[in-house]
């Protein structure tokens, strides 16, 4: 249950912080999460490769936003 719970919330933060940002970079198939630390980014990025949510991930420092952003 906690694990849905944490998935939810940050696909709740997604959403918040995707609609507040507007565009995603040229480079990105799409955001997926946001986070302030990059363990939290890799930790995430990786369950979703595990749970064959995509096959690939980055995690990327926007130094304006003070963030990573997960692109996936």
């Amino acid at each position: 249950m906690r694990k849905a719970r944490a998935v939810l919330v940050s696909a709740v933060m997604v959403l918040a912080v995707s609609l507040t940002i507007g565009a995603t970079p040229a480079h990105a198939d799409r955001l997926a999460g946001v986070f302030r630390d990059r363990s939290e980014c890799e930790r995430i990025g990786t369950y979703g490769i595990n749970q064959h949510w995509w096959d690939d991930y980055s995690c990327v420092w926007e130094g304006r936003y003070g963030y990573y952003f997960l692109y996936a």
